[in-house]
């Protein structure tokens, strides 16, 4: 007991102490807790499509026809045709072979390296990489080289030194970075990757739906599908639903089906998502105008924020503003959830020592008055000269 509340002790000392707070409702880019609504810019919810009529339209019709639950692992009782219907749907929307559906992001990112890798392999990883992917390192128990975040020249001295140590290898990066709103150089970690004898596994779960053509992703806008081995993305955010996938080749499904162990032992997701995540990927090639409005509606409220002198990064619909200290984006984010926007602080260890932020989530249902009057807040708290300008 004193470890543990030694350890709430210092993390409440700290600014490091994190709370649930269970909203009433949240629609239409709007999140409400009790009676009081703010605009919600938490939400990963980006195109607005968790409460599409279509996706509640195709749950409701799934659950009719299958039940609420699923009953069982896809190895066992769980595996309904609607779980083939959606694999084949994300293979051709993601443009490979084929593809394989999890129950989270989480559980995707732990079992898939932990099922190609171990001893006598080595992974290269992106500093930035999310803690799922981290995880799926540590879990697999291969040797693991973080090369500075979308630094190609630092992966290639790394390359160059240890790739020929191991068996086999691999490099995983994400397309849009959750933390940071941006993206890598993928051409060139392509290029590495046939160089050194590498796969190269992508984490599109922030891109999918919102960059490419057909809403694909990062992979598809740069016309990558075939050179990229790995595609891993999810359900849960611009496509408004739940769960997680692989796309890759017929031979590497094959294998995760029979040695990933996140998927073997668990039980298959319900019937009513797979069938709201079919109704998304269709919707996301229906209605293009939501990721063209979303970007746009992105890059004004970037600049707006660097016209008037703050630190943000990225290119993407995240858009983080660098505060610096704990308390001090504490009390930013309470000032604005004071005046009716609902934005968290993202603290250490998610972020790096001494860059706390505030992570704004555009979505496409907010519009531009909305993100100006957001800037004008934001700039009228925080005063000239604090070292966040």
């Amino acid at each position: 007991m004193e470890k543990i509340e030694e350890f709430l002790r210092s993390r409440a000392e700290e600014g490091l102490l994190r709370k649930l707070r269970p909203a009433a409702s949240r629609r239409d880019g709007k999140i409400y807790f009790g009676k009081k609504e703010y605009i919600d810019f938490s939400s990963n919810d980006y195109l607005g499509l968790s409460n599409h009529p279509k996706l509640k339209k195709a749950a409701q019709e799934a659950l009719e026809t299958y039940g609420a639950g699923s009953s069982g692992s896809r190895l066992l009782s769980g595996d309904l045709d609607i779980c083939h219907k959606l694999e084949k749907a994300v293979a051709k929307f993601k443009g490979k072979e084929a593809a394989l559906v999890f129950n989270s992001g989480y559980q995707a990112n732990i079992g898939i390296v932990s099922a190609l890798y171990g001893a006598g392999d080595c992974i290269f990883s992106d500093k930035l990489n999310h803690a799922s992917i981290i995880d799926g390192l540590l879990l697999s128990g291969v040797k693991f080289f973080r090369f500075s975040h979308n630094d190609i020249g630092h992966l290639e001295s790394l390359l160059i030194k240890e790739r020929a140590k191991f068996k086999n290898a691999m490099i995983i990066t994400e397309t849009i970075f959750s933390m940071d709103g941006d993206r890598p150089d993928l051409k060139s970690l392509v290029s590495l990757k046939e160089k050194f004898d590498c796969r190269l596994m992508v984490d599109e779960a922030h891109a999918t739906g919102i960059y490419g053509k057909n809403g694909s992703g990062v992979v598809e806008e740069e016309g990558l599908s075939d050179k990229v081995d790995l595609i891993m993305g999810t359900f849960s955010k611009a496509l408004g639903s739940f769960g997680a996938y692989l796309a890759a080749s017929g031979q590497m499904i094959d294998y995760m089906v029979n040695k990933c162990r996140s998927f073997i032992y668990s039980t298959a997701l319900p019937p009513a998502i797979i069938a709201a995540n079919l109704a998304s990927i269709e919707v996301i090639k229906e209605e293009p105008h939501r990721r063209e409005t979303l970007l746009k509606s992105a890059e004004y409220f970037r600049n707006a924020l660097k016209a008037k002198g703050f630190e943000t990064r990225g290119s993407s619909q995240i858009v983080p503003v660098i505060i610096g200290e704990n308390h001090a984006a504490l009390n930013l984010a309470e000032a604005l959830q004071k005046k009716g926007y609902w934005v968290m602080p993202i603290r250490p260890p998610t972020v790096p020592k001494g860059e706390a932020r505030l992570r704004f989530s555009i979505t496409y249902g907010h519009g531009i008055a909305t993100l100006e009057r957001l800037v004008n807040d934001i700039a009228n708290h925080i005063p000239s000269g604090s070292g966040t300008r």
